[in-house]
């Protein structure tokens, strides 16, 4: 009976692999069991003999219903049956009517819910054993823990699993991610054993390694935080893509493919999409996603023998995958469309973007080392970009004018000059997109807009630094007059021009539309009133409101003026004669509308015991005093107006109301109330 009871806790208690039987193996069980699990006892050598290459199958202890629970064990028998969830020492079989209520009230009353998914207390030996107080880890007791049903790992309390989940969920990692129903079965297993795990993003699927979320351990790295920056690269290219066509554009850092491939996969035949890297499995895996979604391999001008894949079906576009170095790729080639995302600073590579880039192309430039663009590391920011900055309550707009400046000198080591589209500083980026103009004369106007800016350590005033004025005359705050010593410090130098294109974002919102990019489109929203400064939120994205856009005396083919503009107007030429000038006229006139340089905190400015205006009504008052204001993507509290400093607390100060007002009406109240 001793080896029966052996058995069955043996068989009762299997988690994700099979466990084989001791001595007492051959004798029948007590209790009748899952039909998948007498399946699994019966042929133990066939599902040894064959690794599988599906994900780990969900723990017993994750149920949807409590009914999935109990058909764990067959209640409705007859005889003492054991706790699925519990080890024999711990609970002893007993009858069906005692194990329902310990099902219910122990394992079931205090799981953890997680999208429709229960992780209930599981008190098998799956962890270590607790180590005894006199330190014999045999002689100790096992812990009552959590399956994770994103990751597997086992958690001991449940205050810890519930933060664990929350961090699940702040990476954006669900139970889909890790489950074993794939979109396509894959042949050949990953490296390390396990299945590749399939991602979905805007219609493109990929797969991932196990560890991808790793940078340092993985070659396949993929951020799903950097969604947003994915869309708003694809929208700058299909405007791009809708000015002149066919593109050629790179991708110079492909890990997965997965931006390429949504590239070629929605535009199509208006873009010829290169995707490169440097290390053999992402070059490989690249190849396996380009089948994953009917897109051809090209074998490339410089492409090696075999390097090319078949699609079973009909190909939806065309991908060249090149292994090799981005600044080689960037050197030999010349592209109309060039994005650089590596993984930290990008300022090793922008030399070799400017040398091919060809003419009234864009540059797309990706930096996700905000340890030193957000002043944390200032001694790694002057070493890569080569400026002083310090911690200031505008920081974010700081770093993306840093990375512009970076960008600029770049462009003029190769006689370019740029016109800055977007700049967008978020909490895992900062993406600045830019516009290529030849010339030397293109160059030394964008290497006039690089400034140093000056800022008061007290009041955080900021300016920038003109030609032959000296730093304390140059703010317009007292704080260096009526306080002792240095409070001024300069910064930079930095890109001193506008970091919005109204237009350029425009068409933005249109590509977002059209391709059903709901994520990004308050964004892009915000983006526009921000270059515009203005409040207004009645923005039309229909091709109605599409007009020829001048963009550095550049005529920009739109939707509305397509069928109209001809060959010339396509190629994305610039005006000569006396068009030309009159555009340059026109530019140095709309100089006046460009938005003013960085935005003030309405929390940082705030009066001490005063309750200030709700953020909306702020800018209705700033807007009623003559000033241009505008809400910020930089920062959910920032207002961007021309006002300066003391104009902007003079009216937050106006419309402030002491905090004791209600206390002292409430208080005047029920004294005349006791009075009469």
């Amino acid at each position: 009976m001793a080896e029966l009871k052996e058995a069955d806790a043996a068989q009762l208690h299997q988690e994700d692999v099979d466990i084989k039987c001791g001595s007492g193996g051959d004798a029948p069980p007590a209790g009748e069991r899952a039909a998948e699990q007498t399946v699994k006892s019966e042929a133990p050598e066939e599902s040894d003999a064959k690794p599988s290459t599906t994900t780990t199958e969900r723990h017993i202890s994750i149920q949807t219903k409590l009914e999935g629970l109990e058909m764990l064990v067959d209640l409705n028998g007859a005889g003492r049956k054991s706790c699925p969830l519990c080890p024999e020492e711990k609970f002893k079989a007993c009858y069906s009517h005692k194990l329902r209520r310990h099902l219910q009230n122990l394992h079931w009353k205090v799981f953890v819910e997680f999208e429709g998914q229960k992780m209930c207390i599981c008190h098998l030996p799956c962890r270590n054993l607790k180590p005894s107080l006199s330190g014999d880890q045999a002689s100790g007791r096992h812990v009552a823990h959590y399956h994770c049903v994103v990751c597997s790992v086992t958690i001991a309390r449940k205050t810890d699993m519930i933060g664990h989940l929350n961090r699940h969920i702040n990476k954006g990692e669900t139970e889909a991610s890790y489950s074993g129903s794939l979109d396509v079965q894959l042949e050949e297993p990953a490296p390390s054993g396990q299945a590749f795990e399939i991602m979905k993003e805007l219609g493109t699927n990929v797969q991932l390694l196990p560890n991808y979320t790793t940078p340092q351990k993985s070659d396949t790295y993929f951020n799903r935080k950097m969604k947003t920056n994915r869309q708003l690269v694809f929208c700058s290219l299909a405007v791009l893509a809708g000015e002149r066509s066919p593109l050629e554009c790179l991708d110079a850092f492909g890990a997965t493919g997965i931006m390429g491939l949504q590239w070629a996969k929605h535009l199509r035949t208006a873009v010829k999409v290169t995707i490169t890297d440097i290390n053999d499995t992402c070059v490989k895996m690249i190849k396996e996603n380009c089948e994953l979604n009917d897109i051809r391999v090209d074998r490339g001008p410089r492409g090696p023998e075999g390097a090319g894949g078949e699609v079973k079906g009909a190909a939806v576009a065309t991908v060249e995958v090149v292994k090799m170095d981005a600044n080689v790729i960037m050197h030999l080639r010349s592209f109309d469309y060039i994005h650089l995302d590596p993984y930290g600073t990008a300022v090793n590579y922008l030399d070799a973007a400017f040398r091919n880039v060809r003419n009234l192309g864009i540059i797309s430039v990706t930096s996700t080392d905000t340890g030193s663009l957000y002043s944390k590391s200032p001694n790694v920011t002057l070493r890569h970009y080569g400026c002083h900055i310090v911690r200031t309550e505008y920081y974010k707009e700081l770093a993306a004018r840093m990375v512009v400046a970076t960008v600029a000198r770049a462009a003029a080591r190769c006689n370019k000059g740029i016109e800055v589209l977007l700049a967008v500083a978020l909490e895992h980026f900062v993406l600045v997109v830019v516009r290529v103009l030849r010339g030397p004369t293109q160059a030394d106007e964008s290497t006039k807009k690089l400034r140093k800016l000056v800022h008061c350590q007290w009041c955080e005033e900021r300016v920038f630094l003109k030609l032959g004025n000296m730093v304390d005359d140059t703010l317009p705050c007292n704080c260096h007059g009526s306080l002792p010593g240095k409070t001024a410090v300069q910064l930079g130098p930095l890109w001193s021009g506008p970091l919005f294109n109204t237009g350029f974002l425009r068409r933005m919102l249109s590509a977002a539309v059209q391709h059903n990019m709901d994520d990004i489109q308050q964004l892009v929203k915000t983006l526009i009133c921000e270059s515009e400064c203005t409040t207004l939120k009645s923005l039309v994205h229909g091709p109605s409101a599409l007009t020829n856009q001048v963009e550095c005396g550049v005529v920009i083919k739109t939707l509305q003026s397509g069928e109209e503009s001809g060959a010339a107007d396509q190629s994305g030429k610039r005006k000569s004669g006396e068009e030309s000038g009159n555009v340059v006229k026109k530019l140095k006139s709309d100089a006046s509308l460009e938005h003013p340089p960085f935005y003030y905190s309405i929390h940082r400015h705030s009066i001490r015991g005063m309750n200030m205006p709700k953020l909306n009504k702020f800018l209705q008052y700033l807007t009623e005093a003559g000033f241009r204001v505008s809400r910020t993507h930089f920062d959910p509290t920032g207002v961007r107006t021309d006002a300066t400093l003391e104009q902007f607390k003079s009216i937050l100060s106006k419309y402030s109301v002491p905090t004791y007002t209600n206390a002292t009406s409430t208080q005047t109240s029920v004294s005349t109330e006791n009075t009469a």
